[in-house]
């Protein structure tokens, strides 16, 4: 059996088929190399007791403690039998309860004086915290001197587990494939790895699985980590380096052309952060080869602004320019502000059209034909110099006359595939910009966008508002909740407008809710006692109730088009007092005379989007107002996340919040084709410098040897941690 097949072999051959299959569908462990890189979460020490005072209520947990006492008691007129077990670690106490035939086998193994390691759900009966029928696992005695030296002092790994499946039969599983490291693959290169003092890939399997002491934790952790920062960023090196030989059209600026006319428009002048960026971007566009830069910027920079600017250029050029809208109301609110910010310069070949003009056109899934065919022949033609569409434009009708950069916005709603799709429609590869309103720590831009040159707007243009931000708690003061609607009547009255937010639509949705299986739906009801507010709901009681005499309408996903466009028209000619919606407006939806936003349920959002949403308000010469809505207790984490959004304006700052608070997988696995992120060990947060280092590494070696011919390891790493699908999604636009 050769090195890599090894590690490739199906867990059912090595573990039976019944443990193989939990562990697939729980834990996406599929081959002994998954196993052996299902690492541990933490480690035990058998001598120092985990502390069962600082137990969470309703979770799982595994404890390692000695048992106190143990009694058997009768109940049910002696039919019944209940063993009561108390465990003890100094720091607070904890009882296990098993019943009927059940007690015979842990009365025996679990003495007082012994102990073990010990797994359930904690609850609370009593006022005692208990488990019911635990799993567990006697770790010996405490009688003795030399019992208790081999007793303590060893560390026990503590895995990720799930339901069947607790974390020391995971050991037994682990313990079965740890021979099979030795036939790990080492994707180091040998003189990396004796430059930084590291040990094999074998040897840091061994010592993260089954450690002697803490340092040995310590060693293999910082090998393991760097082992997947430099694979990640040799596939991205490789990317930027195949990005790097293909051809592009140089799009350089024309004096006195459409851009010049433009900018003379302006009645304003650019911030220092937007010329920045703009001659960072000018500089790719004159280049031979295509441009693949990630725009991020705060909420309300001005990215579209500097993005048009990229795009008058390559029309002075002779190019074409397309941008991708995730949805067709923001395409179609990018239509209108471009078309806006250009006037007459957009209305090439009609009547009062300027000198230099050209034709913006908008192409989505919903026009009609006779103006999906016109707009279509403006693309073939050359007519439309610029084109702003949803993924309709990526359809095999679409022909340009000749495409020279392609705007994507909100990057994180395409996929890979549409992506190249509409990349594919130029006669050279275009110019790439990915714009993103959701800011990203550095080390995230390098470890998820790494194929891209990062470009970023931190400073808002002058005569933007500041947004004041606060947290209601509705269920515990309601008069808060009372306070928030006169505020929305007030700023109403002052000739301006509001955004209340909700979760969810409501409507029929509701009716396929209730014709869940009771079973379903009570296990949904505990996990959340009440479902979350509604748009259609939220409206009507608004309208009968505190916001009465208002003029509300609602908005979202599921209406028509034309339905959705004309409310978001009657809302921006200030037709509409209060709109009442779901995160449909989350990007891109600009209506300066809008206010105040009621975000209701607003510990169901994440901090970016709670961000981003806040952004559509303050946008005018008024200052802004959020209220974010919640019934979380005080005390609870969703409280602390909704008091940092209120406590900054940050993007960056909170960005950085969010990741830590989600598990990295979520961030990483979005931007890596939904397939299971590659990243197990390396946290982008805390090992910036591993990231930044890895980094400077992988561009040497793919600078002194692209394929990678001198590095047969390192290729069969990249192949087994990123197969096809995932590095091709590594093309991230």
């Amino acid at each position: 059996m050769d090195r890599v097949s090894a590690l490739d072999e199906p867990l059912k051959k090595t573990l039976g088929p019944a443990t193989a299959k939990v562990m697939a569908e729980h834990l996406d462990l599929h081959t002994v190399g998954d196993l052996l890189h299902h690492y541990p979460r933490r480690y035990e020490e058998r001598g120092q007791l985990t502390k069962l005072a600082e137990l969470p209520l309703d979770e799982d947990v595994t404890v390692v403690a000695q048992v106190a006492d143990s009694r058997v008691l009768t109940f049910n007129h002696g039919r019944g039998q209940r063993l009561e077990i108390t465990l003890t670690d100094g720091s607070g106490r904890l009882q296990l309860v098993f019943f009927g035939r059940g007690i015979h086998k842990p009365h025996k193994e679990l003495p007082p004086g012994s102990r073990g390691m010990f797994a359930g759900k904690v609850s609370v009966f009593n006022r005692k915290l208990q488990l019911a029928h635990p799993t567990y696992v006697p770790l010996g005695t405490d009688s003795g001197e030399d019992a208790v030296d081999a007793f303590a002092g060893k560390l026990i790994p503590i895995y990720p587990a799930c339901k069947g499946l607790e974390s020391w039969k995971i050991t037994k599983a682990v313990d079965a494939v740890l021979p099979r490291a030795a036939e790990a693959v080492d994707p180091l290169p040998p003189a990396l790895r004796a430059g930084r003092g590291f040990g094999s890939l074998p040897e840091a399997l061994l010592k993260v699985h089954r450690p002697e002491t803490r340092a040995d934790i310590e060693d293999a952790r910082q090998r393991l980590k760097w082992d997947e920062a430099f694979v990640l960023q040799v596939a991205l090196a490789r990317r930027r380096h195949a990005d790097a030989q293909l051809p592009a059209v140089p799009r350089r600026p024309v004096a006195g052309g459409l851009l010049d006319a433009f900018d003379a428009k302006l009645p304003f002048t650019l911030t220092d952060g937007q010329q920045k960026v703009t001659a960072e971007i000018f500089a790719d566009l004159a280049t031979e080869h295509p441009m693949h830069r990630l725009l991020q910027g705060e909420v309300g920079s001005g990215k579209t602004l500097v993005a048009l600017r990229a795009m008058l250029t390559v029309v002075d050029a002779g190019g074409q320019a397309a941008m991708l809208a995730p949805t067709e109301v923001l395409a179609q609110q990018h239509h209108r502000s471009v078309t806006e910010m250009m006037g007459e310069l957009a209305q090439g070949g009609m009547l009062g059209g300027a000198e230099h003009a050209t034709k913006v056109v908008l192409l989505t899934g919903s026009m009609g034909a006779a103006a999906r065919r016109r707009a279509l022949l403006d693309l073939v033609t050359g007519e439309a110099g610029i084109v702003i569409g949803t993924h309709a434009l990526i359809e095999d009708k679409v022909q340009f006359h000749d495409l020279g950069l392609v705007v994507v916005d909100e990057q994180h709603r395409f996929g890979v595939e549409q992506r190249d799709a509409l990349r594919s429609k130029g006669k050279q590869p275009p110019h790439l910009l990915v714009m993103t309103a959701t800011p990203i720590p550095r080390t995230v831009a390098m470890t998820v966008f790494g194929d891209l040159e990062t470009s970023v707007l931190d400073q808002l243009p002058a005569g933007r508002s500041p947004i004041a931000s606060h947290v209601v708690p509705a269920q515990d003061k309601p008069h808060f909740l009372a306070r928030a609607w006169e505020r929305v009547r007030e700023e109403v009255e002052k000739g301006h407008q509001a955004y209340v937010v909700c979760p969810r639509i409501g409507d029929d949705e509701d009716e396929k809710a209730k014709k869940k299986p009771a079973a379903e739906a009570k296990a949904a009801e505990d996990a959340e006692k009440r479902p979350p507010l509604a748009v259609v709901e939220v409206a009507e009681q608004l309208t009968g109730g505190p916001l009465q005499g208002l003029r509300i309408e609602v908005l979202h996903g599921r209406m028509q088009p034309d339905d959705k466009d004309a409310v978001m028209r009657r809302f921006g000619a200030g037709e509409v007092d209060v709109l009442v919606a779901t995160t449909v407006i989350e990007v891109g939806v600009n209506v300066p005379n809008a206010t105040a936003m009621v975000i209701m349920d607003a510990d169901r959002f994440g901090v970016s989007q709670l961000h981003q949403l806040r952004g559509r308000v303050g946008r005018g010469s008024a200052p802004g107002l959020c209220l974010l809505v919640t019934d979380a207790p005080e005390a609870s984490p969703a409280r602390a996340r909704l008091g940092a959004v209120a406590a900054t304006l940050d993007g960056f700052e909170l960005s950085r919040i969010d990741l830590e608070q989600r598990r990295e997988g979520d961030v990483l696995g979005q931007a890596q084709s939904g397939v299971r992120s590659s990243l197990r060990m390396l946290a982008v947060i805390e090992d910036e410098e591993v990231i930044a280092a890895a980094r400077e590494e992988a561009v040497a070696v793919v600078g002194e040897d692209p394929g990678l011919a001198g590095y047969p390891e390192l290729r069969t790493a990249l192949d087994a941690l990123l197969d096809t699908e995932r590095e091709q999604y590594l093309d991230k636009g």
